[in-house]
């Protein structure tokens, strides 16, 4: 089954048969038959015909609109998709399950980090880097060992410490200065690039749980609340390395941005500005838009990434049995 992301501004989808055509001016993008569609989703400006929308909702495909960062304005789903049988199902995981699901949580994170620097060694090596990989791949052996969810809490944190001053010996761009992570507010550039776009991920994360029905109050790892949508807080640990810190490396190293134009300082913190956000967001969608074979080898956006891990987490949801596997690299 496929997802149709539609990206690019200003498309116009409608229905031709049983196949949804994508199409920009006069040119046709993509074409995807129905019954092999999941899901669609649409980022910005773009338009879906009536007759399109009905095609879906009659083969019980979900759409959803969302902004450019991946935040959901809604969605339109099916009468039956109402009823939501699998968020009951959720809140009864027993902890057991649950803490399962969070050690694996914590060990993808610590170890993509550690992969991540692994990586970063290979073209700048320094003691501080070396010391974190060392120190992660310690927390990483401790993680299976750790049987309440605030001391896998403490394990993470103990990894952020570490991880960051090496992430900060990345750098290469004598500009950007970082010694510590720094959130609400971020108080330098380097934490106002780290900051906007985890938030970004964040947003499309919730995003996707919502359209597979998934409620996203309900964790594992975090505690939820009415304001914390806790599940999309789990499922991002595994992606901060390889997407936004990969990322935010490029961006500062290649001199794409810079301190002085794409910044600005005000309540006591650093936030990128309009000219930085367009930077940031043109390079970033760039690389969610890039095609990567999947396991059953079709060609899709790294988006799809993220949906394959909600789906998986969905059926963690559905067989407990089976638990859920975070993504790692390699």
């Amino acid at each position: 089954m496929q997802t149709l992301y539609v990206s690019k501004q200003g498309c116009y989808i409608c229905l031709k048969q049983e196949q949804l055509l994508v199409k920009h001016q006069q040119q046709i993008l993509a074409h995807v038959r129905l019954p092999l569609l999941e899901q669609v989703l649409i980022f910005g400006k773009s338009q879906m015909t009536t007759q399109a929308i009905r095609a879906c909702l009659a083969r019980d495909i979900p759409i959803a609109y969302l902004s450019r960062l991946g935040y959901c304005y809604g969605r339109i789903l099916p009468i039956e998709r109402g009823y939501r049988q699998l968020a009951r199902y959720q809140q009864e995981l027993s902890a057991v399950d649950r803490l399962i699901v969070a050690q694996n949580i914590v060990h993808s994170k610590l170890k993509n980090s550690r992969t991540f620097l692994l990586r970063q060694r290979r073209r700048h090596s320094c003691d501080k880097i070396d010391l974190a990989i060392e120190s992660l791949a310690r927390l990483i052996h401790q993680v299976k060992q750790t049987y309440t969810i605030e001391s896998l809490l403490g394990l993470e944190g103990s990894g952020a410490a570490q991880y960051f001053p090496a992430f900060g010996e990345c750098l290469t761009h004598t500009d950007f200065t970082f010694l510590t992570r720094t959130r609400r507010p971020p108080t330098n550039p380097v934490n106002a690039l780290l900051s906007f776009g985890y938030q970004i991920l964040w947003n499309h994360l919730l995003s996707l749980l919502e359209l597979q029905g998934l409620d996203p109050y309900h964790a594992c790892l975090h505690q939820g609340s009415e304001r914390h949508a806790a599940l999309a807080s789990d499922l991002i640990e595994e992606f901060r390395a390889p997407l936004i810190d990969s990322l935010v490396i490029w961006l500062i190293n290649s001199r794409t941005l810079a301190t002085n134009r794409n910044f600005k300082y005000r309540d006591d913190g650093c936030f990128l500005n309009d000219s930085g956000r367009t930077i940031y967001l043109k390079h970033f969608t760039q690389r969610m838009e890039e095609s990567i074979q999947t396991a059953d080898g079709s060609n899709q956006p790294r988006w799809h990434l993220l949906t394959q891990q909600v789906k998986r987490f969905k059926q963690f949801v559905y067989q407990p049995s089976h638990p859920y596997h975070p993504y790692e690299i390699h």
